[in-house]
């Protein structure tokens, strides 16, 4: 174990902006073969991208929340697919943190470790001497591919008692990888299904689930560090909004670059840029990427304040928390979709970024945990004095 000295956020945001040349270079290929490129993963390993939220006694960086946001964005920028595993990277790496002192020191010993995984209950589990024996299939497992370990979901049927969701830790080299990766958004990102018969998991594997949603750990080192005594909600949404951030920008940028020397065909413009329509279409982009950032910003500051005071999350901030990340997805794809509608045919084909972002946007906005209309429902409800009707809050 060691500490190492941690960059400034400044300096990983300048490290995020310099690889995404390399991740835009290797979209396409990423987007052909539905899983990010070696050379992807090797970029984002030497821009620290993996050890944002690892602890320092492991040589990580323990970053707090905004940096993600930054470093997402820049990210995004790039390439979303690469974005996103990044951040998918960020809320199970950070999971594996909850875990006893010697499950991380046996995680974390592989440097750079990238850990997988969701949040969806897709096995059942049986208590065993030492342990549980896990049978199932986990879907949307983004990045599984160059991953070392992965974080499942599975629902424990005790000898006695109801049945409990638990969250555990296995090895890759565990599961079987099935390649059903075949979509329409987000193709870079390789969200394979991954299948566990009949495995052993050791019991210092294993958090009961309810316990992660509220924050609480089983490590003993972690237990002091702000960034580890937040809930796992909030953390995972603002783990997640500066991809959209970066794909909203990402967006404005190529659009930018191909307006001087378009037309608009069957009228009299000869530059795009002349065009009064055009002025309304990217001031009302930009101002819709200015408001997701107001939100982004905000759920971070949410989750840095509250992790430093290390004080109760307040059920209105816990909806909170999902209607910003809600407010962040949609902004960003009515951005771009202002943007895209703006782009004319020739953005049709596959060597023009701008038809990638507005499909890989289109697919974050129909994640369950990221959907708009979910998520503002969600905060609504809990406004009008109801309890939520969910425990992912």
């Amino acid at each position: 174990m060691s500490t190492t000295q941690v960059p400034t956020r400044e300096q990983l945001v300048s490290r995020a902006a310099r690889v995404a040349p390399t991740l835009r270079a290797h979209a396409a290929w990423s987007e052909k073969n539905r899983r990010l490129h070696d050379e992807t993963i090797e970029a984002l390993a030497d821009a620290g991208v993996f050890k944002l939220r690892a602890p320092a006694r492991y040589g990580g960086y323990e970053c707090d929340t905004r940096t993600l946001v930054e470093v997402a964005a820049e990210l995004g920028r790039g390439d979303g697919s690469a974005s996103w595993v990044a951040s998918v990277y960020w809320i199970p790496g950070w999971m594996a943190c909850l875990f006893p002192d010697a499950v991380q020191d046996e995680v974390f010993s592989t440097p750079d470790v990238r850990v997988c995984g969701t949040l969806s209950p897709g096995a059942i589990a049986r208590p065993v001497e030492g342990g549980v024996v896990v049978t199932g299939k986990w879907g949307f497992i983004s990045g599984a591919h160059h991953a070392h370990w992965q974080e499942i979901i599975a629902i424990l049927t005790p000898d006695e008692g109801e049945p409990y969701p638990v969250m555990g830790l296995v090895p890759m080299s565990d599961l079987l990888i099935v390649d059903d990766w075949h979509t329409s958004g987000l193709q870079g990102t390789g969200s394979v299904s991954t299948v566990a018969k009949d495995l052993f998991v050791p019991q210092e594997r294993i958090l009961p689930l309810p316990a992660v949603l509220q924050g609480q750990g089983a490590s003993s080192a972690n237990a002091a560090s702000p960034i580890y005594r937040v809930p796992l909600l909030p953390v995972a949404a603002a783990s997640s909004v500066g991809t959209l951030l970066g794909l909203a920008r990402g967006m404005r940028e190529t659009f930018l670059k191909r307006l001087p020397n378009r037309k608009i065909t069957y009228t009299a413009y000869e530059s795009q840029r002349e065009a009064p329509v055009t002025h309304l279409q990217l001031g009302e982009a930009s101002l819709k990427i200015d408001e997701a950032e107001f939100h982004a910003l905000r759920l971070a500051a949410s989750v840095d304040a509250k992790g430093e005071e290390g004080t109760p999350w307040k059920l209105e901030e816990r909806a909170r928390a999902r209607a910003d990340l809600g407010a962040v997805s949609r902004l960003a794809k009515e951005a771009v979709d202002i943007l895209a509608s703006a782009s004319g045919g020739s953005s049709i084909y596959t060597d023009v970024p701008i038809q990638r972002i507005a499909r890989d946007v289109q697919a974050v906005n129909l994640h369950a945990l990221m959907n708009p209309t979910t998520n503002t429902e969600l905060y609504g409800r809990v406004l009008s004095g109801l309890e939520p009707n969910t425990p992912y809050i």
